[in-house]
């Protein structure tokens, strides 16, 4: 069983950073892989970023590439996703999923869930 509590979200300009973080319970945490998946009102859950056990791989949609970084330390069993030159568009419900070992881009394919945070990028 993995626990999962998000943190980090909050109301910030376009253009400004976040960084959220994904806190997790379990010895074995450094088992999973991570992902962090976003929804919006009225959308679809879609998957943001994703991280591998090792964190050797790791997976972004195309709508964040080169502005949001994802890491792990397995030490502090907690993953990160670092949000940069963020956008109105952005603007969701944030949650982290894990699923033992490999990551997937596909929401159905994660076990654990966490509650959620919400990010909120004003123009």
């Amino acid at each position: 069983q993995v626990q999962l509590v998000e943190s980090g979200g909050g109301l910030v300009q376009a253009g400004g950073s976040l960084r959220l973080s994904c806190a997790a319970s379990g010895r074995t945490f450094g088992t999973y892989a991570v992902g962090w998946f976003r929804q919006a009102p009225g959308k679809e859950r879609e998957v943001v970023a994703a991280i591998s056990w090792s964190g050797s791989s790791t997976y972004y949609a195309d709508s964040v590439k080169g502005r949001f970084t994802i890491s792990r330390d397995n030490a502090k069993n907690t993953v990160y996703l670092g949000m940069n030159s963020l956008k109105p568009e952005d603007t969701a419900v944030y949650y982290c999923a894990a699923r033992l070992v490999q990551w997937s881009s596909s929401a159905y394919e994660y076990a654990y869930w966490g509650q959620g945070t919400q990010v909120t990028v004003s123009s």
